[in-house]
């Protein structure tokens, strides 16, 4: 009889539970070699790749057009991925440093040192680059994993680990480093959910669903973020030219990424000499509208917005628009309907920005810049595994120093501890 998805979840990760030991007793030269030679096999198999995804995209006409994006491979895109693992062998070695030290007056000496989180379980959705960004963090992090991507990119998962394999290869390391899910089955979703003991962190990457269910099911710690639902905020001191180009960037660069822009919000001051700008701006890119009431006086003809369109995370080019009054307004209005992800400030009052980045509860905030920013190329992380707006150990883009916990070493000579 076939195995069942529990009984394959436990192989894999037993597995990897004993690759992610020997992975973390290897020197920087050997992940490095590894991340080298899977960058080099990305860019010689481009053309397989390609097929690969030309298949899965043939097996799911209905996509929208967002998620097609998300889905799709260009010669651009692996090459972005090489390099992106090029950058990552680049990076220092997080796993061994010395976070804190200091004596107590015993003459003990403490010591906190960065160590692997272990054995992780990547489960994301439609983007195959995910698969090289996480496996390449996960192994310099000197964790192993086990990836579970969706089915419709399941041809361009496999062509991608094929290159990370051989990476391994090339290194000599093992093998069960970096696995992907046996099954396309949703119960090995589950299995890896329940597998506490088997596996240390669960990080999905996806849509609100996915998400949801893993934030339910669990009993596997989870780093994750339910929504992207940004924020730029337009400030009455802005510079109108630099507040057209943020804003379009923010929404339109790709609209299908957790970090684009999915409400404007406008200072009343300014709004009725520069929202029609902006909203000739986006329209003329494809964008379509949702507006208050305040927005819709201003310009005429726009769509309403209901209560339940600002707290919608559109990936689409639909923006969400309110006109607000003042710095206080715009956070108000942010915490009401945000998710914690990323929000941008326009203006050239830093006095307002630093009220505005002072008062956000969001994992990101930025002042005179794209919310499109957020992402672990840009921060220098090399890539990343994913964005996390909980409350506990990483906020933001996770790189690698967020991959990885810590232990404790003291060196003593000879103290003991009186009774």
């Amino acid at each position: 009889m076939p195995e069942t998805a529990p009984a394959l979840l436990e192989t894999a990760a037993r597995a990897a539970r004993a690759a992610a030991t020997v992975l973390a007793r290897a020197g920087r030269p050997t992940k490095d070699s590894a991340l080298a030679a899977a960058a080099a096999a990305l860019r010689r198999t481009a053309p397989a790749l390609l097929e690969a995804n030309a298949a899965d995209l043939a097996a799911a006409p209905e996509l929208s057009g967002a998620f097609r994006d998300r889905l799709t491979l260009t010669p651009s895109r692996i090459e972005a991925m090489a390099e992106a693992l090029e950058e990552i062998a680049a990076l220092p070695d997080p796993v061994g440093r010395v976070l804190a030290e200091w004596t107590r007056p015993n003459g003990l000496v403490m010591r906190r040192v960065a160590q692997p989180l272990g054995v992780i379980g990547m489960i994301f959705e439609s983007r195959p680059n995910v698969a090289a960004d996480a496996a390449a963090l996960c192994l310099k992090a000197g964790s192993a994993v086990i990836l579970r991507g969706g089915r419709e990119s399941l041809h361009s998962v496999r062509a991608i680990h094929a290159c990370l394999a051989e990476g391994l290869e090339v290194a000599g390391l093992p093998a069960a480093c970096i696995q992907i899910a046996p099954s396309a089955d949703r119960a090995f979703v589950g299995a890896m959910l329940g597998a506490a003991g088997l596996i240390d962190l669960i990080i999905p990457r996806g849509g609100k669903g996915l998400v949801n269910r893993v934030m339910q099911e669990a009993r596997v710690p989870v780093l994750a973020h339910a929504e992207g639902l940004c924020h730029t905020y337009i400030h009455a001191a802005a510079d109108p030219a630099m507040a057209r180009a943020i804003l379009a960037n923010a929404k339109m660069r790709r609209t299908g990424v957790c970090g684009a822009t999915e409400t404007l919000l406008i200072d009343a001051a300014i709004a009725p000499g520069l929202l029609p700008l902006l909203v000739a701006d986006l329209a003329a890119l494809g964008c379509a509208f949702k507006a208050d009431a305040r927005a819709q006086n201003i310009v005429p003809g726009l769509p309403a917005a209901s209560e339940a369109d600002f707290g919608t995370e559109w990936l689409e080019s639909i923006l969400s628009i309110a006109v607000v009054d003042g710095v206080d307004s715009a956070l108000a209005h942010i915490r009401r309907y945000g998710s914690e992800h990323t929000e941008a400030i326009v203006t050239e009052d830093a006095a307002a920005a630093t009220a505005f980045l002072d008062g956000l509860d969001s994992a990101v905030g930025l002042w005179n810049a794209s919310t499109q920013f957020c992402d672990g190329g840009e921060f220098g992380f090399g890539a990343e595994i994913g964005i996390a707006t909980g409350r506990l150990h990483a906020r933001g883009p996770v790189g690698l120093e967020q991959l990885c916990t810590y232990r404790y070493q003291v060196i003593g000579t000879g103290q003991i501890r009186p009774g």
